[in-house]
């Protein structure tokens, strides 16, 4: 029998190794700027073309190579960072795997210049290497440092560039690789071009310069200085001011041993050391910095190194944690305690209000019924009694309302997708939707039914059954209503739009931008109307007739952070992220107070829905509080 076992050409072998190092074009970028970063540089250029795919140009002033080492670099396993199984576990440079050029070699056409800085050389070296074969080596005339182009990337591996996403796709990728080493080395200088166009221009400096460059000088005003240190570990960075807090989690940074990395773990930390300060799943800005001796990580568990082990997870932890809570009160970010007020539920009346408040004209305030005087009929009248906002009760209406829930069997709804069922013994969950659509068949007139509604809150909205009480969340019902509306305007190519009469001018990032160009069809679809005014600008002429009252601004910049970050998180079709995304934001300015007339509406509108019972998301709308429930919570 003959021999099956046969070693692979080192032309096959180095697109093997190129499939973990090079799986799209901000691989390339990541893998040659920490090989500038490593080389010393000072100042280094990226050039990008068709999203990388055309060309990646790599132009740094480190120290170069001779014409030995430029030849060698392109060998597999070829290193100058390693020299023993020790040296594994005191690497403190970035690239180190010694596959890195080999690999994009082995699926790209790659020119390489370089010359010495600190020798003599009077010329440098010119390298070409396609699909792994060497095409030319020879002596030019170059300036110090190195000139590295990678053009047609996946020219040989047609396979694989098929799979690669559309180019504002690929340049989001591109573009959040830059920034982490951007920011991870703030004394060297960087600039971006894109197609011709400078995207960034990053001078050397402070890293406190360095955020207030890249993500704009309204931070100026937003940063504090965090510092730690141990015989352990050494944390220092900033974090952001509460008010800085967002609900996408696209502006957290952990660098350990300037090497950008993600841990949920330590996010928990500095979460938690703001407990008090930012409304609950909303997520601090911080860089921090983590110094730390190599042998006490592991960087090795995880491919792309964004993933690494501590051996005492929980001091770091702990140390984060002091560090981020001491920041806190040093600039005290936190609020204080206000002595003088009353924290007591007290009656608020206009006059009061205005003069507590001038700005809050046109805000309804509601008073306790346990606070109002007596009505002029005699008796005092309560809240629950008269009807929400004082209206005369009508008990034909809280029976219409009830008839709602008549005839329905409360067994259990059925878990939303990706929800695990129910325990034995839970309250059971009414399923509403399809007596609610037989309102009309049955001779109910909506306008009869919902007056037996309370508010509590400005978030849930209460009304009585036969079996006990049901409860709706506003917030999320809202969320229900407005993604059905978002996705059947951008299924259908029919979204409403209310012209403004003052466009809005807002600058985002340009892993955003890019995002916009990539959605624009999908967002006019849904009402809003922009053009591109400049670098990372867009002026905003138009928005969706929902979200009118919204600060449009705020609304177009964060629907992009939530989308980028749903986009990373989520596995969905375009129309249905996008639709969730906008319906997230808009919802959360509906915890509002209500009249008896608009809950009755959200009532109606909630039950003609798609699914009364579940957001998008998987997260429950309503749920029965069984009289039994309610008489278990009043036993010993």
């Amino acid at each position: 029998m003959l021999n099956v076992i046969q070693l692979l050409p080192d032309s096959i072998a180095n697109q093997i190794a190129a499939g973990e190092v090079v799986q799209r074009p901000a691989s390339v970028v990541k893998e040659l700027l920490e090989n500038a970063i490593d080389a010393r540089a000072k100042s280094i250029q990226v050039v990008i073309r068709d999203a990388g795919r055309t060309l990646i140009q790599i132009i740094d002033d480190g120290i170069g190579m001779s014409e030995t080492d430029a030849r060698m670099s392109f060998e597999r396993h070829a290193t100058s960072k390693i020299r023993s199984s020790d040296d594994l576990f005191r690497i403190r440079t970035m690239g180190f795997r010694g596959e890195a050029l080999a690999s994009i070699a082995a699926v790209a056409q790659v020119e390489m210049r370089t010359r010495r800085s600190d020798a003599t050389d009077e010329l440098g070296t010119l390298i070409r290497v396609e699909g792994s074969e060497l095409k030319t080596q020879e002596a030019i005339s170059c300036l110090p440092g190195t000139n590295i182009l990678v053009k047609n990337l996946f020219f040989n591996v047609p396979a694989r560039r098929n799979f690669l996403k559309s180019n504002s796709v690929e340049m989001r990728h591109v573009l959040d690789e830059f920034q982490r080493v951007a920011l991870a080395n703030p004394e060297v200088a960087f600039s971006l071009y894109q197609n011709d166009d400078e995207t960034y221009n990053l001078p050397a400096g402070k890293l406190s310069r360095r955020i207030i460059d890249y993500f704009g000088k309204s931070y100026r005003e937003q940063l504090a200085y965090c510092e730690e240190e141990t015989s352990y570990v050494k944390v220092r960075g900033y974090i952001g001011k509460p008010e800085l807090a967002r609900k996408s989690r696209n502006e957290q940074f952990f660098f350990v041993n300037n090497r950008f990395i993600k841990h949920n773990y330590l996010h928990h930390a500095v979460v938690g050391a703001y407990e008090g300060t930012i409304q609950e799943g909303h997520h601090p800005f911080y860089v921090l910095f983590i110094d730390i001796d190599p042998s006490h990580i592991d960087i090795n568990i995880h491919p792309t190194k964004t993933e690494i082990k501590f051996d005492d997870e929980r001091s770091v932890y702990a140390i984060v944690m002091a560090a981020v809570r001491k920041a806190v009160g040093v600039y005290n970010l936190a609020p204080s305690l206000d002595f003088e007020s009353d924290v007591n539920f007290l009656p608020i009346t206009p006059s009061s209000r205005s003069a507590a408040d001038p700005g809050a004209a046109g805000i309804r305030s509601v008073t306790p019924s346990w606070s109002q005087p007596e009505s002029r009929g005699g008796g005092s009248s309560p809240e629950w009694e008269r009807g929400y906002g004082g209206e005369p009760p009508r008990r034909q209406d809280a029976r219409n309302w009830q008839a709602l829930f008549e005839g329905f069997d409360e067994t259990r709804a059925p878990a939303a997708p990706g929800q695990p069922e129910p325990e034995a013994g839970a309250p059971a969950a009414v399923t509403v939707g399809s007596r609610a659509n037989q309102l009309a068949l049955s001779g109910i007139q909506t306008e009869e039914v919902g007056q037996n509604l309370l508010q509590i809150h400005n978030r849930y909205i209460l009304t009585a059954l036969k079996s006990g009480m049901l409860v709706i969340d506003q917030r999320a019902a809202y969320e229900r209503i407005l993604y059905d509306q978002y996705h059947a305007a951008i299924t259908r190519r029919e979204g409403t739009s209310q012209q403004l009469l003052f466009p809005k001018t807002v600058t985002v990032t340009p892993v955003d931008f890019q995002l916009a160009l990539e959605l624009r069809d999908d967002l006019t679809s849904l009402g809003f109307v922009f053009d591109e005014i400049g670098q990372n600008a867009f002026i905003i002429r138009g928005v969706p007739a929902l979200t009118v009252g919204d600060n449009e601004e705020a609304l177009f910049a964060n629907l992009l952070a939530q989308l980028r970050e749903d986009t990373g998180r989520l596995k969905l079709e375009r129309a249905e992220m996008l639709a969730r995304s906008l319906a997230k934001r808009s919802a959360a300015r509906h915890q509002t107070p209500l009249t008896v007339t608009e809950m009755k509406a959200l009532a109606d509108q909630l039950f003609a829905s798609s699914n009364p019972s579940y957001t998008p998301g998987g997260e429950p709308i309503t749920t029965v509080l069984t009289l039994d429930k309610i008489a278990g919570l009043f036993r010993l």
